[in-house]
């Protein structure tokens, strides 16, 4: 068409000048400059002939040039997008810039002057410097592109090769910040697909400056900006690797470069195959394999060594191997190519070609690589991060499998590999997860493999780097933070690595820092096995002589004693046998050096320790000096009794007069000390804190984890020791807290530590028996009088002082640890029950009394003045003043706690309050109440438990009198326990705490007595905390195991009406049985569910029928059960297995079945059609077992509601379906349901007569459960041999014959014989099987549940919380049923999947086809105007150009083509017009091709068709899926438009992405990522269809 016109203008004129005149008037459009870009085309092609005028053509050219086109490059270049001129639209913008480069390259040509072509290009040059923010970037690159050509490689070179280096310069180093990324990338692919290309096609100086800045040291693939390189890579291959051929073609000119050669290039495209960009690896595959086909065709031999040292080649060719070479990279790109796809069962089988790989990679005579290790690491990579966590998790194991089956060499690409990216994907959690089928408790397979295969590659390595290799591995662990599960894999991996001297000081450093810095928030269980397991490591790897004793022991202060070191464990024993074995050999300790031993030993260390722990430093001196750190202490303890452990080891049969001997020689020092406490009052105040310090961290250490405690000579001896240290201990304290020396905030720490000292003095005496004449006995006596009198002096209205406060809050601090030591301890009862001193005192206190804080200047008269300044700030601080005030009030209530509970029925239960109390706290209750709200608003959550304590006292007195006071109290307790963590230590006392007083059985009774808002309160703090404990485990089974044990209680205490209250509340048993979320199987092994269900059931169990209170609270939960049935079945209609519908059905009928033995006749009366009714549910085939046994448990003990079961068989056929499968089932054990019944005939004909009914249904499953059910009850009655049933021989016999003798091995033989094997047939005993076993373990695991719901009955005897009568007996399943694996037949109800013929009505508009010739109808939504195209005998109105030059197959080029024939499409590209004669293509196209234009354009030459379409004005739109794609949906079609379609198997070639102006991807919501090409665009082209007929449809009149 442009021909056409170009020719017609010229008819008109033959003056050049005239002609490009008139077209250079007039605003500046994109049709305008279009046209006079083809007329100069026309012009050039008449000159090149020796046509056009010689003599004005030039002139006229230069004419444009000068003063048409160029301005107008300039004003666009002035004018960014979206500038001053909102007329032109961006897309316009740039159709006019690629029509004037166009215009300007032919005007260049034509002029004939090569200096024109040089000021243009040094003008467009300047605005390529000022870099891609300057507005006419994109000019400068359409200017540079269109005179490029023209300039000279001789005269021009230094011009091209500044031209070209600014270019690969934008092109690399495009990506900005922030919003300024967009437009950079934009400007990069710009210069990548127009300018670089046209550079490069100058040859020469320009060529290998493009090569040599895409080469530079600058430009390395770490450095971020592989996407851009790989960009300009792809779009120069065919330039920058040779050409087969090229050499002798070229002659004597310079040779270019070649890229393989190079190993910056290959390190690019290695990072690219990498890369989480799709388009950036589809460029990087593509270069591959664009340099194995070069390299295969020009058969010549390639070396590309590495950067470093003399391993295998990057890349390399060898002519001989040519085969092996090329089936090594074929695999390697299918491999490649293959994980593109992401779906594991694609992936899957190409997985062994790895192996391939590596057998080709390692040379089998002298066992190195051939190929660089890298490549290999690639394709893990790509697996490794993979979007789908599947893929990453058959990747890792597939890698950590490569040594099972072959040794590779040493590559420290490989070591690196491991350190970074595999370690990276071992990183996620949900590799760890156990494999399908595997039980629960079993450690994952991922974990295993791991071990084995570090252990393997470990014991592979040269000796020479095994030392640094677990060095970066371990330092690996502490560079992120990492989850529980991964760091619980890595550090057993780690101490299974046989032993082996690696690790020095620096390795040790490192384990401490996995310890610090990756385990502070994992979950404690899983926290201390890791510590466990690096312990471990630590022993197996340390080369013991490059560290000492003392850097081993700071590393042992990194374990958290109480989660993994503890002493009498396993791995205590080890680490003692370690140190035994060892000490001899470590290096000298500092400690030991400095006092002249110079032979490193054990005991000489810690003597020494101990020695200089004791020892007081000069510095010591200050009386207000802050406590010394307890790390000191707790490693010094630590040692001492590692080395009396390892002292034991080596006297096994020393005894213990040994283990006396040997512990002296350590704690001599300290034991000295403590002698002299009671009479040395001018000890050093650290000497004394640093002794108690290791006094208490001895014995807290020493006590042993495990069952052999009670025989421990250590603590035994320990124990002895301290003893005899008692008064003086005890003298030493009292005279500290009771002779005002306590007088600073910092004494507040110490005070703490003394209370603490004391009272582990009171647990020994008692521990070996209480004396009156003991010490201990005195001090507390004086130590309780002196606090009384202290505080009583205290309240006479003096001025306060920072010493008199601070005993004040010691001396509370003192009565507290008095009064709990006394509520603990009976035997310290120092008064009788009636009111002492300490009774009346701690009545009368003022409760939340705050303490006034003391000014500043009186703060610092009792400092000393080296520490007056950091005493008056600590204290002169609100917050720290806040929390001594606090911690006073917490002492506070920890007194009246015990008062209250001690003298609790003393408490007046009504609102009356007594005028002269004796006991104020005690006998005026409400005002108690009312402090203790106040308390709970003021002290923090780790210091309201003596509060909750004293809350349970009052509220039960209170609750019938000051209901709202009880409420009040009931919200504000709970407002404290829902804002704490379950991580925090706290939550779980605190919670327990809450739990005793707002359900105590008392407070339960009274509110549901007087059923106000308490009772309902209750009820809804009840669902709060079943609501919470699915977010924090263990919540429920705290509230459940509180009220089932209260309940018990009350039951075996009190007769009828024990349960009352407890029916009151039978929704908390209901939710406790249907309790359990659906959690992620990485999820499902941390929960511990199932003991809500199992406190619940047991529960249940110890009810007894006969007691009325038992049974009314025994119906009222199995009606409730029953209706949540009902709820749950009409919530959703269909629900898949195993869904949270299923599992609380399933729930609900286990209760019932557990329940069934006690409920009467009476009671069954009412809901026995319920439970029918539930039969007919659709339900999934667990729940169907449950309702069929409970119906056959029924029928056998009641008989009489048989008439009741024949009746379900009397519904419409219609509306049974395959529900009637459920009763048959029940039919198939009328020999159980007869047992018991005198007269069987009767009852057997009436099954006869309805299973005979359903043997002739036309569903496939019933007939197969009615035969079922015929056989069995053929065969109870020839074995009661009844004469009545002679008549129905023949047809039962006969039909029975019929099913059995079935021939072939079709699916109804092989379901006959499935069903009658099936466990609820064949083996399935409802009396001899009914056991908690069975309803909770064994049925749901041959009814295919998931695991998750099998409670094993070792869990039910474990949960000794409600333990059950010692005659309980059905426990255990006493059958065959057990042994039994779940079979392949389960009960589905089929017939809710039929499709039901009234509803086929939709679907019987199929297919409409749109024939052009009826285009008039008007029904048609869309004005197809195919009038006028069928007038035009197919000639097109769109301006549409598909190009599927790519593809291959015919069928789809045949559809194609009738597609775009149909739609209006202006031209079809294809690759050969030979594929219009294949029958294939004729079938689809169905003469399509006789009225669509073909077009003939192979692909080599795409990208010149792809460039002069897009000088013509085109937008080239391609259809891939890349990071910048457009969705389909939202994308807005220019009428120009050129769509390519890409390869079938491979897309769209990654040199010709670059090309494309936009991609456009089609929205899909499945998992398969890809359509048939075809119908990729058949729907492009039909929504371009669509647009543009909208468009033309707005546009009429």
């Amino acid at each position: 068409m442009e021909w056409v016109l170009a020719e017609a203008l010229l008819s008109q004129s033959r003056d050049p000048r005239a002609l490009l005149g008139a077209l250079c008037q007039g605003e500046a459009s994109a049709e305008r400059v279009e046209t006079l870009r083809f007329l100069l085309q026309r012009l050039e092609d008449e000159e090149a002939r020796g046509s056009g005028g010689a003599g004005a053509l030039p002139e006229a050219a230069r004419e444009v040039a000068a003063g048409y086109l160029v301005p107008l490059l300039r004003s666009l270049r002035r004018r960014p997008e979206g500038g001053p001129d909102p007329s032109l639209q961006p897309r316009h913008r740039r159709r006019v810039l690629r029509a004037a480069g166009a215009a300007l390259h032919s005007c260049v040509r034509l002029a004939g002057r090569p200096q024109l072509a040089a000021a243009l290009a040094e003008e467009a040059l300047r605005d390529l410097l000022a870099g891609w923010r300057a507005p006419g970037a994109e000019a400068a690159v359409e200017v540079l592109a269109a005179v490029g050509p023209c300039l000279r490689p001789r005269d021009d070179g230094p011009l091209l090769e500044r031209v070209a280096g600014a270019a690969v310069a934008l092109a690399l180093g495009g990506g900005g910040d922030g919003d300024e990324a967009g437009p950079a990338e934009d400007a990069a692919a710009l210069v990548a697909g127009r300018l670089l290309p046209v550079l490069v096609q100058c040859g020469g100086a320009a060529l290998w400056a493009v090569w040599g800045g895409l080469a530079a040291p600058g430009v390395s693939p770490g450095s971020g900006r592989v996407e851009e390189k790989l960009l300009v890579l792809s779009a120069l291959a065919e330039k920058l690797l040779p050409e087969p051929g090229g050499d002798r073609a070229r002659g004597a000119r310079e040779a270019g470069p070649d890229a393989r050669r190079c190993w910056r290039f290959w390190r690019t495209v290695q990072a690219g195959l990498g890369q989480a960009d799709a388009l950036t690896r589809k460029r990087a595959r593509y270069l591959l394999q664009r340099a194995v086909e070069v390299s295969a065709e020009l058969g010549a031999d390639c070396t590309c060594g590495p950067q470093e040292g003399n391993g295998p080649s990057l890349f390399w060719w060898s002519e001989k191997k040519k085969d092996e070479l090329l089936k090594f990279w074929e695999n390697y790109i299918l491999i490649m190519e293959t994980l593109e796809g992401n779906q594991i069962h694609v992936i899957k089988p190409v997985l062994p070609k790895v192996n391939n790989l590596f057998e080709y990679a390692v040379s089998e005579e002298n066992g190195c690589w051939l190929f660089h290790s890298s490549w290999h690491m690639c394709i893990y990579k790509r697996m490794f991060e993979s979007e789908n966590k599947i893929l990453t998790k058959e990747g890792v194991i597939h890698f950590l499998e490569l040594y099972e089956t072959k040794i590779l060499p040493f590559s420290p690409e490989f070591s690196e590999f491991i350190i970074g990216p595999l370690m990276d994907a071992l990183s996620e959690s949900s590799l760890y997860s156990r494999s399908p089928g595997q039980p629960i408790g079993s450690c994952s397979p991922l974990g295993l493999k791991l071990q084995k295969f570090l252990v393997t590659y470990i014991s592979l390595l040269p000796e020479e780097i095994k030392s640094s290799f677990l060095l970066k591995f371990i330092r690996k662990m502490t560079s992120r933070h990492w989850c529980a599960v991964p760091i619980l894999f890595l550090s057993k991996a780690l101490a299974n690595v046989p032993r082996y001297k690696a690790l020095g000081i620096d390795g040790l450093l490192a384990l401490r820092d996995v310890i610090h810095c990756t385990m502070i928030t994992h979950q404690i269980l899983l926290r201390g096995a890791a510590q466990c397991y690096l312990l471990q490591t630590a022993m197996n790897l340390l080369d013991v002589e490059k560290v000492s004793l003392s850097d081993v022991s700071t590393f042992l202060m990194s374990l958290r004693q109480e989660e993994s070191l503890g002493r009498g464990t396993s791995l205590w024993t080890e680490l003692c046998d370690w140190l035994r074995v060892n000490e001899s050999y470590f290096k000298p300790s500092p400690t030991c050096s400095s006092i002249g031993l110079h032979k490193t030993s054990l005991n000489a260390y810690v003597k020494s320790l101990v020695q200089e722990y004791v020892k007081s430093s000069a510095w010591e001196t200050g009386e207000n000096c802050f406590m010394p750190d307890w790390f000191e202490a707790k490693l010094v303890s630590l040692m001492v009794l590692l080395a009396v452990d390892v002292e034991g080891m080596k006297t096994q049969y020393g005894g213990k007069q040994r283990t006396e001997n040997v512990l002296r020689i350590f704690l001599d020092p300290l034991l000295d000390v403590l002698m002299k406490f009671g009479t040395n009052a001018y000890m050093p105040l650290l000497k004394t804190d640093r002794c108690l310090q290791l006094l208490l961290k001895l014995l807290n250490t020493c006590r042993l984890k495990g069952s052999s405690a009670q025989d421990d000579e250590v603590s035994t001896v320990l124990q002895n020791f301290v003893m005899s240290t008692t008064e003086s201990i005890s003298e030493f304290i009292l005279r500290r807290l009771t002779m005002n020396e306590l007088n600073s905030v910092s004494d507040l720490d110490r005070c703490h530590l003394y209370l603490m000292v004391l009272t582990e003095l009171i647990n020994l005496h008692l521990k070996v028996g209480w004396k009156r004449g003991n010490p201990i006995w005195r001090v507390i006596s004086l130590l309780k009088n002196a606090s009384i009198q202290h505080l009583q002096e205290m309240d006479s209205g003096q001025e306060p002082t920072l010493g008199s406060q601070i005993q004040r809050v010691v001396s509370m601090a003192a009565l507290a640890m008095v009064c709990e030591a006394i509520d603990q301890k009976p035997e310290l009862q120092l008064d009788s029950l009636h009111a002492g001193p300490l009774e009346s005192f701690l009545s009368s206190l003022q409760l939340n009394q705050t303490l006034q804080k003391p000014h500043a200047e009186e703060q610092s008269s009792y400092a000393h003045p080296s520490e007056c300044s950091s005493v008056l700030e600590e204290s002169s601080s609100s917050q720290g003043w806040g929390k001594i005030v606090a911690q006073y009030i917490h002492d506070q209530w920890v007194c009246l706690s015990f008062l209250l509970k001690k003298y609790h029925t003393l408490i007046p239960t009504t609102g009356s309050e007594i005028l002269e109390p004796f006991l104020p706290s005690v006998q005026m209750p409400i005002r108690t109440l009312q402090s203790a709200l106040e308390a709970l608003t003021v002290l923090s959550s780790d210091q309201v438990l003596p509060v909750f304590h004293c809350l349970k006292v009052l509220v039960p007195k209170l609750l019938t009198s000051s209901e709202s006071l009880c409420i009040e109290s009931f919200d504000m307790a709970w407002k404290i326990i829902s804002s704490l963590s379950n991580t925090q230590l706290i939550f779980w006392p605190n919670l327990k705490a809450f739990v005793q007083f707002v359900f105590d059985n008392k407070v339960l009774t009274i509110a549901a007595k007087i059923k106000g808002q308490a009772y309902f309160k209750i009820k809804e703090i009840m669902y709060k905390i079943i609501e919470m404990s699915a977010i924090k485990t263990g919540v429920f089974n705290t509230l459940i195991s509180y009220c089932c044990q209260s309940w018990i209680v009350s039951a075996s205490n009190v007769s009828q009406g024990s349960l009352s209250s407890a029916k009151n509340y039978s929704e908390l048993i209901l939710e406790a049985c249907i309790f359990g979320t659906v959690f992620r199987r990485d999820q499902s092994t941390k929960r511990e569910d199932h003991y809500v269900r199992i406190c619940a059931i047991k529960f249940l169990c110890l009810l007894d029928g006969s007691n009325m209170s038992h049974k009314l609270f025994m119906e009222d939960l199995a009606i409730k059960l029953l209706d949540k049935d009902e709820l749950v079945s009409k919530s959703k209609k269909r629900y898949y297995v195993n869904s949270l519908q299923h599992r609380v059905k399933n729930r609900v009928w286990q209760t019932l079945l557990v329940l069934f033995p006690r409920l009467d006749q009476n009671f069954l009366n009412g809901i026995i059609d319920r439970i029918f009714q539930a039969g007919f549910t659709n339900n999934q085939a667990s729940i169907k077992y449950f309702i069929e046994w409970i119906i056959i448990l029924i029928l056998h003990k009641f008989p009489q509601f048989l008439p009741k079961f024949w009746d379900c068989f009397s519904y419409g056929e219609e509306n049974l379906k395959t529900s009637i499968c459920t009763f048959l089932a029940v039919l198939s054990h009328l020999d159980i349901i007869t047992q018991n019944i005198p007269e069987k005939k009767l009852i057997l004909k009436q099954a006869l007569i309805v299973v005979l009914q359903w043997c002739f249904n036309h569903n496939f499953s019933v007939r197969l459960y009615a035969l079922v059910a015929l056989k069995k009850l053929w065969t109870v009655c020839k074995v009661l041999s009844v004469e009545e049933f002679d008549a129905l021989t023949p047809v039962i016999e006969s039909s029975l014959h019929q099913v059995e003798s079935m021939h072939g091995a079709g699916n109804a033989k092989k379901n006959w014989q499935r069903i009658q094997e099936h466990f609820f047939f064949a083996t399935f005993h409802p009396l001899e099987d009914y056991c908690l076993e069975t309803i909770f373990y064994i049925l749901p695991r041959l009814s295919g549940l998931i695991e998750d719901e099998w409670i094993t009955i070792d869990k039910f005897t474990r949960f000794t919380d409600v333990p059950l009568d010692a005659g309980f007996q059905w426990y255990l399943s006493q059958t065959q049923l057990s042994k039994l694996k779940p079979g392949d037949w389960s009960q589905q109800d089929i017939g809710s999947n039929l499709v039901e013929a009234d509803n086929q009505a939709e679907w019987t508009d199929v297919q409409k086809k749109i024939i052009p010739w009826n285009s008039h109808v008007p029904d048609l939504d869309l004005e197809l105007l195919f009038q006028d195209r069928a007038a035009r005998l197919g000639k097109s109105i769109s301006r549409l150009i598909v190009v599927a030059s790519l593809i291959d197959k015919p069928t789809n080029l045949g559809g194609l083509c009738r597609t775009c024939e149909v739609f209006g499409a202006s031209v079809l590209v294809i690759g050969s017009l030979q594929c219009i004669s294949d029958k294939q293509f004729q079938h689809l196209s169905v003469s399509a091709e006789q009225w669509l234009p073909l077009v003939e354009v192979k692909p080599p030459q795409l990208i010149d068709y792809l460039q002069q379409k897009k000088t013509e004005g085109y937008t080239i739109i391609g259809v891939e899926q890349t990071a910048k794609s457009l969705d389909l949906t939202q994308y807005c079609f220019p009428e120009k438009s050129l769509l390519l379609l890409g390869n079938e198997r491979e897309g769209i070639p990654a040199n010709l992405i670059q090309q494309l102006d936009v991609c456009v991807e089609i929205p899909q919501q499945g998992i398969i990522r890809s359509l048939n090409v075809h119908v990729s665009g058949a729907l492009l082209i039909w929504e371009y269809t669509r647009q543009q007929l909208l468009s033309h449809g707005d546009n009429k009149p």
